[in-house]
């Protein structure tokens, strides 16, 4: 009778399970690693091209502001591939994550492997039917709050710099649609197609902004002791 009460049984891991699950850690880890660092490779461009954009805006009296209106278009880019590659980078890194809090978790505590919740069966199921946990809008509104929202701002700062003080300050609102004008394109259109353009920005930050993964998660309390870096100092002076 308590043995039909009891439930089924916890799948038993061997030795060699164990180092096969460790092996796949690595493996996950890895991949997860190699996905990042593709994001700052992305990052380096925006930063780069942005830099010589101001260079050129700058370098002379009568430099024009298009360089950093199309390098503008160019960090939009940049962010869309690596949108992309965040979506590839947080697959890998939540396989990684559910490793270390479900597998290593527990041996840590002396508990050996324990699948209670099931991890191992949803952690398989993944295998089988693998599938990206973050749409392409929400990894641009992440990358954006992180990232290209300050490399949008500077954008913009220069390009209002270059606009009303640059090389001398705009006397009248005349000369103001000049100056941003580009060939056949009145400045008035110029100015508008900036505003929707980084407007959009904005909006896709906001928005994503409520949908993220763990918005309304309650945070622990910050300890007024930080046991781990404790831990690190004593394990130093050893």
């Amino acid at each position: 009778m308590s043995d039909e009460t009891a439930g089924p049984a916890q799948p038993t891991f061997s030795t060699a399970d164990v180092g096969a699950l460790a092996h796949l850690y690595r493996g996950e880890l890895y991949r997860s690693t190699v996905w990042r660092s593709r994001l700052d490779a992305t990052t380096n461009w925006a930063v780069v091209t942005t830099g010589i954009a101001l260079s050129l805006t700058y370098s002379s009296r009568d430099a024009s502001p298009l360089p950093l209106l199309l390098v503008g278009l160019l960090v939009a880019v940049f962010l869309y591939i690596e949108a992309r590659r965040y979506r590839f980078f947080d697959f890998w890194r939540i396989r990684a994550h559910v490793l270390e809090v479900n597998f290593f978790g527990p041996i840590l505590l002396g508990q050996g492997v324990r699948t209670d919740n099931r991890w191992n069966e949803i952690l398989h199921d993944d295998y089988q039917r693998p599938r990206l946990h973050i749409t392409l809008m929400e990894a641009a509104g992440r990358r954006l709050r992180h990232n290209y929202s300050w490399i949008f701002g500077i954008q913009v700062t220069a390009y209002v710099g270059k606009i009303l003080i640059h090389p001398t300050p705009i006397p009248s609102l005349d000369a103001l649609w000049s100056r941003t004008a580009i060939s056949l394109i009145p400045g008035q259109i110029v100015l508008l197609a900036g505003v929707l353009f980084h407007g959009t920005w904005i909006v896709i930050a906001y928005r994503t902004k409520k949908s993220r993964r763990g918005a309304d998660r309650r945070r622990p309390p910050r300890p007024r002791q930080d046991e781990i870096l404790e831990l690190a100092k004593a394990g130093d002076k050893t």
